[in-house]
């Protein structure tokens, strides 16, 4: 069955980033803990749905996202001055740490630590795979079509079907 819009695809992928021409292993998933969505409605980057377009269960391809297909190119601009008044009860976090934020209208997102000063925490708001080439290599391990819960909800309850929320 090949993959079209409102199925439920199940596959496993290899993902490297790909800086100055090498390969930068990022993370896999496995046939037990596949990745799973429901495909053609947003859920996905647009060009890895594109790239996996119309294959079966059982294809296997590699292909590669540049930043402008992916997480678009890294934005000098997107970066945070925090008080240091906000990290009083947790403590300073070192440079690296993810930080869960929270915007004015409620939305939850991350923030990497790019310096820490006496006066303020430094966070780059950049998408982490921001300005980075993807690498993906893929096996299609399950393609289904979604159940009218499936797509009342929104997105995929498991490669079966029968995962809660």
């Amino acid at each position: 069955m090949a993959i079209k819009a409102n199925d439920v695809v199940a596959l496993t992928y290899r993902l490297h980033t790909v800086e100055n021409g090498e390969k930068v292993f990022v993370e896999e998933t496995t046939a037990e803990q596949p990745l799973d969505f429901l495909y053609g409605v947003g859920m996905m980057l647009p060009k890895f749905e594109e790239n996996i377009a119309d294959l079966n269960v059982g294809d296997k391809t590699s292909f590669e996202l540049v930043p402008e297909d992916a997480y678009g190119e890294k934005d000098d601009r997107a970066f945070a001055q925090l008080p240091v008044d906000m990290f009083k009860e947790t403590g300073l976090p070192p440079v690296g740490e993810v930080l869960p934020l929270q915007d004015n209208q409620g939305n939850q997102f991350r923030a990497v630590v790019a310096e820490v000063t006496p006066e303020v925490v430094v966070a780059d708001l950049n998408h982490p795979m921001a300005g980075k080439t993807l690498n993906f290599d893929i096996e299609i391990l399950n393609v289904r079509p979604a159940t009218e819960e499936e797509l009342s909800h929104g997105h995929s309850h498991g490669a079966d079907g029968t995962q809660g929320h």
